[in-house]
């Protein structure tokens, strides 16, 4: 380990400026080096991935005059995976009056995140949020207005402000096509040149800067160089290494994966985000598991039964969940955390919903599932509305209908989906729910610009280890990936380029590009010449199931050991025994897969590797030796305040650890308490 004596890292450089935490970011902006509007389209940026993050950025350096080559492996940027993000994005606009800030939003944020995150980052997240609002309603985005004119708001998990801004329909995609238009407009005027159905599958180095991409055209098979005089990773999280994710399943981690294995320090793999409010998995076949909002949380109850007999009778089909009474249902999060309820954090909902089927009281025939009822909503919704319009709030009939009025103006299109897929209705009866993997809170490491180890290769979004710390608060994944790529990124790359405007265009002709196009194609021939035994499917879901026992909700020393060694064996039986038909030079579906896949089964070997050094539970991150008496988090302020940032030097099992301090000097660390 390059590690000084305190055991932190001389290589890892945060690059945070000095002074008072909520001048930093004004400060640093006033001093970075600047490109003139006439130097700026002598340069050229590559973005690769288009969702929040990589759609507001290529836009935006195209704005600013920027030569933009943007990839994505869809057919169009707007179905990038941002735009499944229902819920809604944070801003501290305090429209509400409850006593929002900016600092109330980076206090949350940073205490959300267990304290596990870069408190600098943090408060730059908070500082330009509302810009965020501002911008997007300017591109048209519909968000939700209350009777005051205002934008409407909501409260997610972990808070107690309401700071959560949201559109009709689902908010990622409302967003995202805010993005996607900007995108539009400069693609038109020629600035952004789009790759669509291409993917990264290297990043090139020329004199130890990122300078390219090798790209693959994933209709004609034909494998592409493309130069630039920095290239930004914005691909997104690793969450599908788990197999059955939120995600859509083309969500991968190879462009970041990649460019670990070019230099970048990949850092805290293991803190991964389990999402309370899925809709339970139905049986084997599945590929990706059904998100429902957090926003439900806000009028949605979640309990169990209190008795076991009434647990069985549901299994069996013989009652209904409203014939158990309301003195023998279990409102285990207004029991454990009654400051907070039903809208504590997203790791602290998930474990408790796990401890509770765990117990035996999962309320579907797989024993994983509890409550989320809307029946209360519905009621005090219904009186509210019969006094408003002069009507009998004694008329239950009336009130309910009322009442389901209401909650479908608010939820209406998640629980028309729901419906579709498990054929209840959830205006009669509790939707059912489970802890589903999500987001990533780890990722590439970046210092404050952005940048990652490897001058010139910047990563934004979810793609790099982030501002969430071991747990992201809901809706703050579509305002960190909008900082980044709008109020960030563009001021923070110009620093940097600032020393290229005399350097001119790229050469894709050097050695390195060749080196690096012919390590690719080698690679998608091993692939593709294997003519093993079993699928790629085969082996994904397989590594799945290992994350999922073993790196999962709840991690053990011995899970871990066997986690890490059950992922090498997979991984060497995938390289003797996967087949991909088809060939190399046209649209091949399998090839795509196996690429990711075996990207999967290095990446799952480190996450697992990183679990097992951080002997503390934080967030996402849950081990079971460190808990305390109640079942909480048990974190160990002392040892492990600290990034971990992996450095690649041939197997995950060799992986190098560097460790970036991190300094509180802002907010006070203490146990986080929801009670």
């Amino acid at each position: 380990m390059t590690n000084s004596k305190n055991g932190f890292s001389k290589i890892l450089k945060s690059n945070v400026p000095d002074g008072p935490i909520d001048k930093k970011w004004t400060s640093h902006k006033n001093k970075i080096n600047l490109v003139s509007p006439a130097n700026k389209r002598n340069l050229d940026v590559i973005v690769v991935g288009t969702g929040l993050a990589g759609g507001s950025a290529a836009a935006t350096l195209a704005e600013l005059g920027y030569n933009v080559k943007a990839f994505c492996f869809q057919d169009s940027p707007r179905r990038a995976h941002s735009i499944a993000a229902q819920g809604g994005i944070n801003a501290a606009k305090n429209y509400q009056g409850d006593g929002d800030s900016v600092y109330r939003l980076f206090y949350d944020t940073v205490k959300g995140g267990d304290y596990r995150s870069r408190e600098e980052n943090v408060y730059r997240l908070a500082e330009v949020s509302a810009n965020i609002i501002d911008q997007c309603v300017a591109q048209g985005v519909p968000f939700a207005r209350d009777y005051g004119g205002l934008l409407d708001n909501r409260s997610f998990g972990g808070v107690l402000v309401s700071r959560t801004f949201y559109a009709k329909g689902q908010t990622g995609q409302q967003l995202l096509l805010g993005a996607y238009s900007a995108m539009n407009r400069q693609i038109a005027r020629g600035k952004i040149k789009m790759y669509n159905r291409h993917e990264m599958l290297d990043i090139v180095l020329v004199d130890g800067k990122a300078r390219g991409i090798i790209a693959r055209n994933l209709v004609t098979g034909e494998i592409e160089r493309h130069s630039a005089h920095a290239v930004v990773i914005a691909s997104g999280g690793y969450g599908n290494v788990y197999f059955l994710s939120t995600n859509a399943m083309g969500s991968n981690a190879t462009a970041a994966w990649k460019a670990h294995k070019k230099g970048a320090f990949f850092a805290n793999p293991c803190y991964t985000q389990i999402h309370p409010t899925c809709i339970p998995r139905s049986g084997e076949y599945q590929s990706k598991l059904t998100l429902m909002s957090e926003s439900l949380r806000n009028d949605g109850r979640i309990w169990v039964p209190k008795n076991l007999e009434d647990v069985k009778a549901l299994r069996e089909g013989t009652i209904k969940a409203t014939d158990i009474k309301e003195e023998n249902r279990d409102y285990y999060l207004e029991r454990r955390y009654p400051a907070f309820g039903n809208l504590v954090p997203r790791d602290v909902a998930s474990r408790a919903a796990k401890e509770r089927c765990d117990a035996g009281y999962g309320v579907n025939q797989t024993g994983e599932a509890v409550y989320l009822d809307f029946s209360s909503a519905i009621m005090r919704y219904g009186k509210e509305q019969a006094l408003l319009k002069g009507e009998d709030e004694n008329d239950l009939q009336l009130v309910k209908k009322l009442g389901q009025d209401i909650v479908k103006s608010k939820y209406g299109n998640l629980f028309q989906m729901y419906e579709k897929i498990v054929d209840e209705n959830p205006y009669e009866l509790p939707m059912m729910i489970y802890p589903a993997v999500h987001y990533t809170m780890g990722g590439i490491w970046v210092d404050y610009n952005l940048m990652t180890t490897v001058p010139g290769l910047y990563a934004i979004g979810e793609a790099n280890f982030s501002d969430h710390g071991s747990n992201r608060l809901g809706a703050s994944a579509l305002m960190q990936g909008l900082a980044d790529g709008y109020f960030v990124l563009p001021y923070t790359i110009g620093d940097y380029l600032s020393d290229d405007i005399r350097t001119g265009p790229i050469s894709t002709d050097s050695t390195e590009f060749e080196k690096a196009e012919s390590n690719v194609k080698e690679l998608l021939e091993q692939l593709v010449n294997n003519k093993g035994n079993h699928s790629v499917d085969y082996y994904h879901k397989k590594l799945g199931k290992i994350m999922w026992d073993k790196c999962g909700m709840a991690r053990t020393e011995i899970g871990l050991k066997e986690a890490i060694k059950e992922i090498k064996e997979l991984r060497e039986d995938f390289w003797k025994n996967v087949m991909v038909p088809g060939q190399l030079n046209e649209l091949n579906k399998e090839l795509e897969k196996a690429g990711r896949v075996a990207d999967f089964l290095e990446l799952g070997e480190l996450f697992a590797k990183d679990a097992l050094t951080r002997n503390e539970s934080c967030g996402g991150h849950f081990r079971e030796e460190y808990a305390t008496k109640e079942g909480e988090a048990k974190r160990d302020d002392k040892n492990f305040t600290f990034v971990s940032a992996w450095e690649y030097v041939g197997e995950p099992s060799e992986a190098k650890l560097h460790k970036e301090q991190l300094e509180f000097e802002n907010i006070e660390l203490k146990e986080r308490s929801y009670k």
